[in-house]
């Protein structure tokens, strides 16, 4: 019989100020209520540093007054030039109120508000071939103007 084996651990790969515009409504579908946000812009910071570019989107479904599904599209630059597409998938929950508060811009204390994700990455760079072949986790946090996402490599 052999030893199971260890826990994943995590390693911080960047924190992402995502900046977003007012959220396009596409109304009540089979699926839920479909919205798309437009990602105008934004900042990485850590092992991964550089900036979004304009014209990726956050694709969501409100499936409930509580729960929300998560699909990001967008692109990083790099610091050094290099362009990272990144796929970010996930879910945010909390009460009906504080869910309502985000939907009308309002703040809300991001301990009220379970974010997570898995981000994957695709790049065509040399340097960062390593991001093509790990798996990440991500946790988030909505704010009236940005989502602030901090990505972790699992190890």
């Amino acid at each position: 019989m052999t030893a199971p084996t260890l826990p994943p651990e995590l390693e911080h790969l960047a924190t992402i100020i995502v900046d977003v515009a007012t959220a396009q409504e596409i109304g009540h579908t089979p699926g839920g209520r479909r919205r798309v946000i437009p990602i105008t812009g934004g900042t990485v910071t850590g092992k991964l540093s550089g900036h979004i570019l304009p014209g990726g989107a956050d694709f969501q479904v409100i499936r409930s007054h509580t729960f929300t599904d998560i699909h990001a599209r967008y692109v990083i630059e790099t610091d050094q030039g290099e362009t990272v597409y990144v796929e970010n998938t996930g879910i945010r929950t909390g009460s009906a109120e504080d869910i309502a508060a985000l939907a009308h811009g309002k703040p809300v204390d991001p301990a009220r508000i379970y974010f997570r994700s898995y981000p994957r990455f695709e790049t065509a760079a040399p340097r960062l071939d390593w991001l093509n072949t790990h798996l990440f986790l991500g946790t988030g946090a909505r704010y009236p103007d940005r989502v602030e996402l901090n990505f972790y490599l699992i190890r």
